[in-house]
């Protein structure tokens, strides 16, 4: 199997995301510029945090322009795997690749901190070595990840189990108290319709080593190598 990250002007957890794939999960990966259109023949595809393009415009807003994200919806839609994380995200929902937007924190300030997330499904190939209900310890690092959708958005998503992670107490209760930016439903990652495509504010890349603070973070990456290898 081989991966591939994304590298946008502007990106900045680009190396850290390369270094799991590379250093913890022992795979081959490779970097993908953003004026490429060919993806290398990866079999899934990352979309790391930063700030692609500075921001202009929103978050997201030129990246989705781009002729790697061309390729990359067309990677999607092909049934490949992709997982975009922050900036990432906010790319994928951009794009059209995840229904739904991200918006500024409800208290208009940057968050950096550890946060808890609760799985709430473990039916796709990015949660599928995790527990529903288990809680997750990764680090959040943004000013737009308070994410919004329709009502009948929500609904879909919710009856059709792709909420991925909602923002929760250690305990695993959903409280407002534990919802960081405002996020509707305390929502923290979601699926696309396929299951193929995950984006998540939290920063897996920041958690997949011990020596950060915690490891959960690893066991998302764990899942897709799993998934990946039973193709």
């Amino acid at each position: 199997m081989k991966f591939g990250v994304l590298v946008f002007p502007g990106s900045n957890c680009d190396h850290d995301t390369y270094n799991v794939i590379a250093e913890i999960a022992h795979q081959p990966v490779t970097f993908l510029w953003h004026d490429s259109e060919d993806l290398g023949g990866v079999d899934a595809v990352l979309v790391p945090g930063g700030f692609a393009y500075g921001d202009y415009l929103r978050t997201g807003a030129i990246a989705r322009f781009s002729p790697v994200m061309q390729a990359v919806k067309r990677f999607a839609e092909g049934g490949g795997l992709v997982l975009g994380i922050c900036n990432g995200f906010q790319i994928l929902t951009e794009c059209g690749l995840l229904p739904g937007a991200l918006m500024r924190n409800a208290g208009l300030k940057y968050i950096c901190k550890q946060v808890h997330l609760r799985v709430e499904t473990t039916n796709s190939a990015f949660t599928n070595k995790l527990k529903k209900g288990e809680v997750l310890e990764i680090p959040i690092g943004h000013m737009e990840g308070n994410y919004f959708c329709t009502p009948d958005e929500l609904r879909q998503m919710e009856a059709e189990d792709r909420i991925a992670f909602r923002y929760s107490t250690p305990e695993g209760a959903v409280t407002p108290e534990a919802n960081p930016n405002g996020s509707i439903g305390n929502i923290a990652g979601i699926l696309n319709a396929q299951r193929n495509v995950l984006g998540m504010m939290p920063h897996p890349d920041r958690s997949s080593e011990q020596l950060l603070g915690s490891a959960d973070g690893w066991k998302i990456f764990a899942s897709m190598v799993e998934a990946l290898a039973t193709r």
